[in-house]
């Protein structure tokens, strides 16, 4: 009944910037961290920057500095704000978020279909 979904992703060139959206919606009582991870063809999925409820932030040191993750509460809104992208950054991304459907219920994590983001001259 939670549907996480994604948008913003498509070509760039080196240098330039995208701005990915995640959006949860359904039966959401309580929402936790929400993560960016992303996955290249070959490689494992790692992640990318992690928010918590409280707005703490961190980053793969790779995206440091370049990457910027935000959310919007009331919306159950992640977004991730990518600057002086690079080919290889060039990668499926995936939203995760951590949350709970009810009071009672316990602490579930849900993943979007991911967006493929493409930097390339």
């Amino acid at each position: 009944q939670v549907q996480v979904v994604e948008s913003g992703g498509g070509l760039v060139q080196p240098g330039g910037s995208l701005r990915l959206s995640c959006a949860a919606s359904g039966s959401i009582f309580s929402m936790d961290v929400m993560s960016w991870y992303r996955q290249a063809p070959g490689k494992q999925r790692e992640l990318v920057a992690v928010i918590a409820s409280g707005g703490t932030t961190n980053y793969a040191e790779s995206v440091k500095g370049r990457f910027t993750i935000s959310r919007d509460n009331a919306k159950n809104t992640v977004y991730l704000q990518m600057g002086s992208l690079k080919p290889e950054d060039t990668a499926v991304y995936y939203c995760y978020a951590r949350l709970k459907t009810a009071s009672n219920r316990p602490w579930q994590g849900n993943w979007g279909q991911g967006t493929q983001v493409t930097v390339s001259s």
